[in-house]
């Protein structure tokens, strides 16, 4: 039985201290610094960066900016509500604008260079693409004038393994002649 509360002690105790891990991890600052990498870290950022690049601080609340300070209204004045509503909720509508600018400027400099790859890869299949119609181009020029030198009816020759000439014999002509005009028929064809 004893053995049995240990264990309980053991896990208890391994309970607490990640917890308490867990309670350091979660004091964790997070803002954008001056070059748009999104930085975190358990100390507060630096004096340089604006209020509105903070996007995380401990207890898991995001920063709010500081408001000018605005004279108490009395009770009695008429539309002292209403003015004490409107500037409370300034602050936040005109942060919203400028944090939406800052992401279009991003999203922007995404557009552009995704449109500039885009461009750069269809400038490259262009270039593959003439490169491989010339190429054709000259294979079904060779092919035309190996067929022309066949319907002749003079004798051919060609090499051999070996790189010995030989005269082709009437199989060899259909066999050569058949090559040349599938290369025609692939090559030729527009």
């Amino acid at each position: 039985m004893d053995k049995l509360v240990r264990m309980k002690m053991h896990k208890l105790l391994l309970l607490a201290v990640a917890c308490t891990w867990a309670m350091g991890a979660a004091a964790q600052w997070q803002w954008i610094d001056k070059d748009g990498r999104k930085v975190f870290s358990d100390r507060p950022p630096p004096q340089e960066i604006p209020e509105k690049s903070i996007l995380k601080q401990p207890g898991g609340t995001r920063p709010t900016r500081a408001t000018s300070p605005v004279a108490a209204p009395t009770e009695g004045a008429p539309g002292a509500a209403a003015a004490a509503a409107s500037t409370a909720s300034a602050p936040t509508t005109a942060a919203k604008p400028a944090a939406s600018a800052a992401g279009s400027g991003k999203d922007k400099e995404l557009e552009q260079k995704k449109a500039q790859a885009e461009a750069a890869e269809a400038a490259k299949k262009k270039a593959e693409d003439e490169k491989l119609a010339k190429a054709k181009a000259e294979n079904c020029t060779r092919a035309r004038a190996a067929k022309a030198t066949f319907a002749t009816g003079r004798p051919v020759t060609q090499s051999n393994a070996q790189g010995e000439r030989i005269f082709l014999d009437e199989a060899g002509r259909a066999a050569e002649s058949k090559r040349i005009d599938g290369i025609i028929a692939a090559d030729c064809a527009r």
